[in-house]
C-alpha cells in the first residue's frame, strides 16, 4: 500500500530567500546520493498560496510501503543530512512549527 511522508514547516517570513537557496542546495545534495533515495517513487514540495500561515510549506514524499518507508527513513537520518544539512534548515523555520506524518493511499 502506498504511502506518503508529510513534513510541514513555516519558515521564517525574513529567511524565505534563504530557505530557496537551502532547498536548492538540498536537491543537489540528493542527486549526489542516489542510494539514499532508492525507496522514493516520488517527491513534492509545496508552498501556501491561499490560506495556512504565510511562508508554509509542505513536502510529501511518495514510497511504495511502510517498511520502505522505514528503510528511506532510518538511512537519511544516519546520514551527513542530519548534521550538515538540517541545522541549517532548522534555523530558518519557525521554532515549533515543523511536524512530520506518514499518510496512506485511500482511494
Amino acid at each position: 500500500m502506498t504511502v506518503f511522508g508529510v513534513v510541514t514547516w513555516i519558515i521564517k517570513p525574513d529567511k524565505l530567500g534563504e530557505f530557496t537557496e537551502w532547498y536548492k542546495k538540498f536537491l543537489e545534495w540528493m542527486k549526489k546520493h542516489p542510494d539514499l533515495f532508492k525507496e522514493v517513487k516520488s517527491r513534492k514540495l509545496f508552498s501556501h498560496l491561499i490560506g495556512g500561515n504565510v511562508g508554509g510549506y509542505v513536502e510529501m514524499w511518495e514510497l511504495e510501503n511502510m517498511a520502505d518507508w522505514e528503510k528511506w527513513y532510518n538511512k537519511v537520518i544516519q546520514s551527513e543530512y542530519m548534521t550538515k544539512l538540517y541545522p541549517e534548515a532548522a534555523v530558518l523555520g519557525v521554532p515549533g512549527s515543523e511536524s512530520m506524518s506518514v499518510w496512506s493511499f485511500v482511494m
